[in-house]
């Protein structure tokens, strides 16, 4: 079992990637987890063939919440549209390569819920 706050977490957390406000965005959406206070703006620029052209975050929380967000807005750059809607929970585990506990599970999964809103 890998470290909870293993070095890609820990990366993404302290230099996120696709950090701020993108200019032009074509959706966006806010997410919160009020349990332990996560909170997550997703902005997306979406083309008119229904590709993510650009992606970007703000938010405040735990580092898995962040990092989440960092990972995801760098795999989600460049996908279609209908692929970014069909990413499972396994997926988003997958991406963060840490054993997340059911008591993390709303944190890591906080930036995709957030993402699937924004695009719905």
């Amino acid at each position: 079992m890998s470290d909870i706050y293993s070095e890609i977490i820990l990366d993404h957390y302290k230099k996120p990637h696709n950090a701020g406000h993108i200019k032009h965005d074509t959706n966006h959406a806010e997410e919160d987890n009020p349990l332990c206070g996560d909170n997550i703006k997703i902005y997306i620029k979406v083309s008119d063939k229904k590709i993510i052209e650009d992606i970007s975050f703000e938010g405040e929380g735990c580092a898995i919440s962040q990092a989440s967000a960092s990972i995801l807005t760098d795999f989600l750059k460049g996908k279609p549209v209908a692929q970014a809607k069909k990413i499972t929970t396994e997926q988003m585990y997958d991406m963060l390569k840490i054993e997340i506990s059911p008591a993390r599970s709303k944190c890591a999964l906080l930036a995709l819920r957030t993402v699937k809103s924004a695009l719905s």
